[in-house]
This record gives C-alpha cells, structure tokens and sequence, in this order.
C-alpha cells in the first residue's frame, strides 16, 4: 500500500515506536519466511496477542486471511486493511448546538484534564471561543490545573471550591456559555474509579442537569483511556458506557507504551470509535484519529 508520508503519519510512527518494536518488527521477521504456512500462521497469532491486541481482534484478523494465501508481503497488506476496518467504527451522528457541549469523563490518572487543555487548544486555534468547566471537585489541585490550561489557551474556566457540587458547576457553566455565546463547553468531570457508586450517580445527575438546561446536550461524551494500561482500559470503557453511554474515546500516553495494539483490541470489543490520540505532552500532541493512518504507522514498511 502507498502511504503519503503526511506530519500526521509521522508523528504517529514515531508515537508508536514501542509498540512497533513488539508488532510490526516481529511480524517483518516472521515474514521473511519464504511462505505463508500454518505455522508461520501459529506465530503470528503469538505476536498479535502479544502486542495486546487481545484474543477477540487477533481471532478476527487471522479469520479473514484466505486459505490460500502464501506471500508473506501479501498477508502483511491484508494485515493492514483488517486493522483499518476493525478501527473504522463509524461515529454516530453528533447533534447540533450552541453552545457544543463535550461530557469528559476518565480515571484519575489517564491524563483527562490536559486532554481536555489540548481540546481547548485546538477549538481556539480554529476561532472558537471555549469554556471551561471544572467540574472535578473532589481531585485536590484539578480546579488550579484546569484554570492554568485556561489561561494558557485563552479559555474562561468556570470552578466552584473544591469539594463542592459538580452538577451545579456544570449548571453554572452551562448558563455561562450560553450568556457569553460560547461556541463549546468542555466538561472536566471527577475521575474516580468507575466500579465507585458514588461517581457514577454522580455523572448520572451531572448528564441530567445538563440534558434539562440544554435539550439534546452532552453533544458528545468522550472517554480518556490511557494507552500504558493496555487492554484492562477496556474494563474501564465498559463501566462508563454502560452507565453514562460514550460516544467515542480518546486514547492518551500512546508514545510512552508497546501497548499500542490495544487500540485495535479495545475498538474491536466495545465498537466505540476513537475521536483522537494522544502523541506527547506537548501542546499540540493531540491527533484526530484516522484508522488507516494509525493502521499504516503501526504496520507498514514505511518509517
């Protein structure tokens, strides 16, 4: 396949260096093998669960290489289009409003609120004006981090103290972003971990305030899953989907890990598309994300 060597493409090879280093560079050997055969077959299976794609997407993969395939370049290509489509989730319709309304939810750790300060970022850069909402309360020091991400990307941040209640800074915000003509509010939510009662009813009523203020809102919730956790982020994802219903993920810390392949895995066993990928821990280290780029860095010969 021909790839246009795109900055994208070549952030994302260099992000995915660990995990190529476990994937692709094991499958390359094993191609070098004159032939496509059973045990080559056996190998490859080894590699893939290996690089964390889990046993679902792995069994997907293998089942769609055809009996009678026998060039190993052949299978490597074919590799790369099963990947693509696994990740080719399509994304539902996203309502329309003003203001755009984005629910941010994750565990602590997972790098949330600096997502949530690139997101910001990248909608002021385009010429929207953004609001924060720092509805963490229950995190010591989310409330001052999120007010650095707003002045540093030039986004008025809407907290209450901390220990306070979340669905009121959020009712807050929203009355704010609709009085100033706000074109998005960001939502920073408390990242406790989901099997906790208490965040998840939590959540609950902050998706009901919102609902009730703003017909039709969160227009989107997006789910922040750290890449370093591999497949255990899936569990993650299952919890929150199942209460709150996510709309897509975004996968951070994906250069600091040879558990990329979980990408694959994950998309494969929730069918929730990834909205981006975080790259670095620089500003614009936030990708949108295209399946066949991530597919051709993570699988392609080309560097």
């Amino acid at each position: 396949m021909m790839v246009e060597h795109t900055p994208l493409f070549s952030h994302l090879t260099t992000g995915l260096r660990r995990t190529r280093e476990i994937l692709f560079d094991r499958i390359a050997r094993l191609l070098q093998q004159p032939r496509v055969d059973p045990q080559v077959l056996e190998e490859l299976e080894e590699i893939l669960i290996t690089a964390d794609l889990g046993m679902s997407a792995t069994q997907q993969l293998l089942k769609a290489v055809p009996s009678g395939i026998t060039e190993p370049t052949e299978l490597l290509h074919l590799l790369e289009q099963q990947v693509t489509s696994i990740l080719s989730v399509p994304h539902g319709n996203i309502p329309e409003g003003h203001p755009h309304v984005v629910l941010a939810l994750g565990v602590n750790g997972v790098g949330k609120t600096t997502t949530i300060g690139k997101l910001a970022f990248r909608a002021v850069r385009q010429g929207k004006r953004v609001l924060l909402a720092g509805a963490d309360t229950f995190r010591a020091g989310a409330i001052e981090q999120l007010q650095v991400w707003g002045r540093r990307v030039g986004a008025d941040v809407i907290t209450h103290q901390a220990g306070g209640d979340a669905a009121a800074v959020v009712f807050d915000a929203l009355q704010a972003a609709q009085a100033r003509g706000m074109d998005l509010l960001l939502i920073d939510t408390a990242g406790r971990l989901p099997t906790k009662k208490n965040l998840m009813e939590e959540l609950k009523k902050i998706r009901r305030v919102i609902a009730q203020h703003l017909p039709g809102a969160p227009h989107e919730t997006l789910l922040m899953l750290d890449a370093t956790t591999g497949l255990n982020a899936a569990a993650q994802a299952r919890e929150f989907h199942q209460a709150i219903g996510i709309t897509g993920l975004i996968i951070t810390k994906l250069d600091g890990t040879a558990k990329g392949g979980a990408v694959v895995g994950i998309v494969s066993e929730l069918q929730i598309p990834v909205a981006c990928v975080g790259l670095g821990e620089g500003i614009e280290d936030l990708e949108p994300f295209s399946p066949s780029t991530f597919a051709s860095a993570l699988l392609s010969t080309g560097a």
